[in-house]
């Protein structure tokens, strides 16, 4: 998979190669879906939710560009896979899912697997997580139209915002926050469920 689907795009970050490589995608995927889990593409794992084809995980993760002391924010928890990645490659990660029950599912596996630096909530994404920011970096799994104000305000200086946006056509975007302001690259076209 980080051969074939990884490097051969472009990816190259050590800590995000190790971490795709070290992470055990299989097992955050439903029982019917892990015959595919290293395939190159999205797959349900319910509540009308995907976890990201793996590729995307790991160009997210690297435009990132995270290091061990790196607060991360993850907006849309998900299965948890995209949450373990990042806590292989930062220090601390706070992460918040819409959906108790996917949210139960992530913790449960997380803490299978031993992964001591997440911090998690149950609520409303687009709001963040105030009180422990800011973030280094905030990754956002699922697809706005536009950024949530809230998320601008909790991004520190230099930290980067990683994010899809639009509804019937995508793009992920990094916004990185400068003294002076805000600046934006547009990255590639991609397809993620919607911001609830």
């Amino acid at each position: 998979m980080v051969a074939g689907q990884i490097v051969s795009r472009g990816v190259e970050a050590p800590a995000v190669l190790r971490a795709m490589r070290s992470v055990p995608r299989h097992v955050f995927v439903p029982e019917g879906e892990r015959a595919r889990a290293y395939d190159d593409s999205p797959l349900s794992i319910g509540r009308g939710q995907t976890i990201s084809q793996p590729y995307i995980v790991a160009l997210m993760t690297e435009l990132a560009r995270l290091d061990p002391t790196s607060r991360v924010l993850e907006i849309g928890t998900g299965c948890g896979y995209q949450t373990a990645v990042l806590a292989a490659c930062a220090g601390s990660v706070w992460t918040v899912e819409l959906e108790p029950e996917l949210a139960e599912k992530a913790a449960k596996t997380l803490a299978v697997l031993g992964v001591s630096n997440v911090h998690r909530r149950v609520g409303d994404g687009s709001l963040g997580w105030p009180e422990a920011a800011p973030f280094d970096a905030i990754l956002v799994t699922a697809a706005p139209a536009d950024v949530p104000p809230a998320l601008w305000d909790q991004l520190a200086v230099s930290g980067r915002l990683v994010i899809p946006l639009g509804t019937s056509h995508q793009d992920l975007w990094v916004f990185t926050r400068e003294p002076d302001g805000m600046r934006r690259e547009s990255i590639i076209p991609v397809r993620f469920v919607l911001l609830r």
